[in-house]
C-alpha cells in the first residue's frame, strides 16, 4: 500500500449528484459489503454502487437512519458494523467533528472513504478582489440551513488526514487530490507562479479524498 499523494483533474459541478458518482466510480469495488454513508443527503450514492446493505444516515427524509449529527456526532451502530463507511464533505459542518471521526472507525470494520473541501480554494478569488461571499462562511441576515464551521487549506486536511491515521492505528489505501479541469496552457502558467506542491495545491485543489483501511482487515 502506499500513501502518495494522487491528483486527479475533476470538477464537482452539482456537488450532490458528481461527488458520490466520482466515489462509485473510483473506489466501487471496496463498496460492496454493508455500507454506512454518513451525511448521505439524498442517498444519491446507494443507486451508483452494488452494496449488499445500504444504510445512509442523515436527517433528511432520504436518509434510512434520521439521526442529527450536529446535535449528537455519535453513531447508533455496534463496534465494526460495516463493512465500509463513507463520509463525504460532512466532517467541516460540524462543531464535534473529531468526535464523529473517532465514530467513524469505531463502526468500520474494514474501509473508510472521507472527504474533505479546501477552503482556500473557494476563498482566493473573492479575497483577492475584495468583494463578494465565500461559499458556507459570511454573516448572513437569516441563519443558515448549511454552513462550515471550520476553514482549512488542503495542506491542513492532508495533515489531519495523515494524524488520524496514526492515531486511530489506520493504514492509508490512498489520499487523493482533485482540481478543476484547466487547459494546460492556464495549468502550466499556474504551476510556474507557484512551484511549490504545497502552495499550488492549497490554491487550486478543491477536494482531498483519503481512503483508510484496517491494517487487520488488508486485502
Amino acid at each position: 500500500m502506499s500513501n502518495a499523494l494522487i491528483r486527479s483533474r475533476v470538477a464537482f459541478r452539482e456537488p450532490r449528484l458528481d461527488r458520490p458518482r466520482f466515489l462509485a466510480e473510483v473506489y466501487g469495488a471496496c463498496l460492496r459489503g454493508r455500507v454506512l454513508d454518513v451525511g448521505c443527503a439524498r442517498a444519491t450514492l446507494k443507486s451508483l454502487i452494488r452494496a449488499r446493505e445500504y444504510v445512509g444516515l442523515d436527517r433528511t427524509p432520504e436518509s434510512d437512519v434520521q439521526h442529527d449529527l450536529d446535535r449528537e456526532p455519535r453513531l447508533p451502530f455496534p463496534e465494526r458494523a460495516f463493512d465500509a463507511v463513507v463520509c463525504a464533505d460532512v466532517l467541516e459542518h460540524l462543531e464535534s467533528l473529531h468526535t464523529l471521526f473517532g465514530e467513524l472507525v469505531r463502526v468500520t470494520r474494514t474501509d473508510l472513504l472521507v472527504t474533505l473541501p479546501n477552503n482556500w480554494n473557494s476563498a482566493r478569488r473573492r479575497l483577492r478582489e475584495g468583494r463578494g461571499a465565500i461559499a458556507h462562511y459570511g454573516l448572513p441576515l437569516e441563519e443558515p440551513r448549511d454552513r462550515h464551521r471550520w476553514f482549512f487549506s488542503f495542506s491542513e486536511a492532508e495533515a489531519f488526514f495523515r494524524g488520524q491515521a496514526a492515531r486511530h492505528g489506520l493504514e492509508i489505501a490512498e489520499l487523493r487530490a482533485l482540481e478543476k479541469p484547466r487547459p494546460t496552457l492556464v495549468r502550466a502558467a499556474r504551476h510556474l507562479r507557484h512551484p511549490s506542491p504545497v502552495h499550488y495545491l492549497n490554491l487550486y485543489a478543491h477536494t482531498l479524498v483519503c481512503h483508510y483501511r484496517r491494517p487487520d482487515q488488508s486485502r
